[in-house]
């Protein structure tokens, strides 16, 4: 059960001891810090919940701006000018950031219009012929008689 668990807490685990802050306030403010920002090598992972080594050194800059006695804003606007807006998790809606909050959408969009194209381009399936009269008469006789019907493929013997 406990080696179930461990993916569920192994984001408990990412802020080291030797990282914490002495000062309870100091510390929480961190926490609160390095959850808004993005672990620029994981996938959509807070830096609080990465284990990465870059994860590790964002988590000690934060705390050593924190010590230095920067606001949090100070701590964000330093974050992102070291690493840019792609390190928030909510990056402000920007010019720069357009591709950030735009290219998901937009991608959708373009996929569903090749989609849209693609089946416009399809030529129309023509609908069957009808059978003839003597293809009829030959599907009753089959149906009829049940001989060269091998039973595992008979379906409504």
């Amino acid at each position: 059960m406990l080696l179930l668990a461990l993916p569920v807490l192994a984001p408990a685990f990412a802020v080291e001891p030797s990282e914490m802050l002495p000062d309870p306030a100091l510390e929480a403010r961190a926490r609160e810090i390095s959850r808004e920002l993005r672990c620029v090598v994981c996938q959509n992972q807070s830096v609080d919940d990465s284990n990465a080594e870059v994860a590790h050194d964002i988590r000690r800059a934060v705390r050593e701006r924190l010590v230095a006695g920067d606001s949090d804003s100070q701590v964000l606007d330093y974050m992102v000018a070291r690493y840019g807006d792609y390190v928030l998790l909510k990056p402000p809606f920007r010019m720069r950031t357009l591709i950030l909050w735009l290219g998901a959408p937009l991608v959708l969009l373009l996929g569903g219009l090749g989609i849209w194209r693609a089946a416009l381009r399809r030529p129309p399936t023509a609908a069957p012929t009808p059978l003839s009269e003597e293809e009829k008469k030959k599907v009753e006789a089959l149906l009829d008689s049940k001989e060269g019907v091998i039973p595992s493929e008979a379906r409504d013997l």
